[in-house]
């Protein structure tokens, strides 16, 4: 192992001596998979190393087309801003705190938090990420409970009684 490398996740040669090779999980990785988008930070990177251990199995790459590369989302939405993941973890506010070295699951996790706010998911609220938002601007949820997912037997009556006032409805022709 590196000491560069080692330096940036803390895996040493002796923590990996009994760990298994990629041909004995390669199965089972492509199951996880299966035909999902991957979403990486970096995929042309992460997938060079990915397609070339599937190359030395005799397995076809998996192509670029299956992946988000969250870098370049970051650089499209933020031009000439730093796109690495802890800068971006900086900028949406997510707690990088307890995180010293690169770990693989650690920084999956991170970057799911980082591609929420990417797309836009994560705001709850109208107030657009405005810094402070006034009470009005914030959106109210409704507070009825959630109905259930079947008409009481009245409103299937009121709709029939609806729809026989329609004239040529689409769903006839």
């Amino acid at each position: 192992m590196p000491e560069q490398a080692e330096a940036v996740h803390g895996l040493s040669e002796e923590f990996l001596s009994d760990k298994p090779l990629f041909v004995d999980v390669s199965d089972a990785f492509d199951a996880f998979i299966g035909d999902s988008m991957l979403i990486i930070h970096n995929a042309e990177f992460d997938m060079g190393f990915l397609n070339a251990e599937r190359e030395r199995l005799k397995r076809d790459p998996i192509p670029m087309t299956r992946t988000v590369d969250t870098v370049q989302m970051a650089r499209r939405k933020f031009p000439g801003s730093q796109v690495n993941l802890d800068a971006l973890c900086r900028r949406f506010s997510i707690d990088i705190s307890d995180r010293a070295l690169h770990g693989a699951l650690k920084d999956a996790r991170l970057l799911a938090e980082v591609y929420l706010e990417l797309i836009g998911g994560r705001q709850q609220g109208l107030e657009l990420a405005a810094e402070t938002a006034t009470a009005a601007m914030v959106f109210e949820k409704n507070q009825r409970p959630p109905r259930p997912h079947a008409p009481s037997p009245e409103e299937d009556a009121a709709h029939a009684q609806f729809l026989k006032k329609l004239t040529k409805p689409i769903w006839k022709t």
